[in-house]
């Protein structure tokens, strides 16, 4: 019998699907991970980090103001601290763009995501574009910044749902066994008849 080689839109055809099923199952892993316990912790973690940093740079500069810290020890630590900053913004916002790339425009249905995808971009440009005297403008921002402690906020909820939903789950099965045992129950009580004493 004698083989035929693939044709060259064979192969694309091939290449393609293998192209999709890697990207598939990428995107399902990462749809995982962001939904599960490990993903919202680390979002938590992440998030009480770079409140962290920005609360010790708010107090280093007021420190530094009131001459309780040298001007040149001040400026350097508050350039580690602009550095920490840029590496959180970098993972916010690359934990944003996983999200978008899995939720697609879904992701955006909810104001809260909507909110916080705004505050992440706008810190972003920020620490990326905005120095010397426009950081200072810019600084006024970390208001904002500050809204991440409702995103731990919302982490810790979305994780007390997933540690309730098995309860919820279990709870469900358990009406519905009384609800199936009192049915029986009922059918037993309406099955017997009274027994009909004959005087002698």
């Amino acid at each position: 019998m004698e083989r035929h080689p693939l044709l060259p839109s064979d192969r694309l055809k091939g290449v393609q699907h293998a192209t999709a099923s890697r990207e598939a199952a990428a995107r399902h892993t990462v749809k995982r991970y962001l939904t599960s316990k490990t993903g919202h912790y680390s979002v938590l973690l992440l998030v009480s980090l770079d409140v962290t940093s920005i609360l010790t740079d708010l107090i280093l500069q007021l420190l530094t103001c009131e001459g309780r810290v040298p001007a040149k020890d001040g400026r350097e630590a508050q350039n580690v601290l602009g550095i920490v900053s840029l590496v959180f913004s970098c993972l916010f916002m690359a934990e944003l763009l996983a999200s978008f790339c899995v939720f697609g425009w879904n992701y955006f249905r909810s104001w809260f995501h909507c909110l916080d995808a705004t505050v992440i971009t706008a810190a972003f440009v920020i620490d990326v574009l905005l120095k010397g005297v426009l950081e200072e403008v810019g600084s006024l921002v970390v208001v904002l910044r500050l809204w991440r402690v409702f995103k731990i906020i919302e982490e810790l909820s979305a994780g007390a749902e997933e540690q309730m939903e098995p309860l919820h789950e279990r709870l469900h099965e358990l009406e519905e066994q009384n609800a199936k045992l009192r049915r029986e129950l009922a059918l037993l009580g309406t099955s017997r008849v009274p027994e009909v004493v004959e005087n002698p």
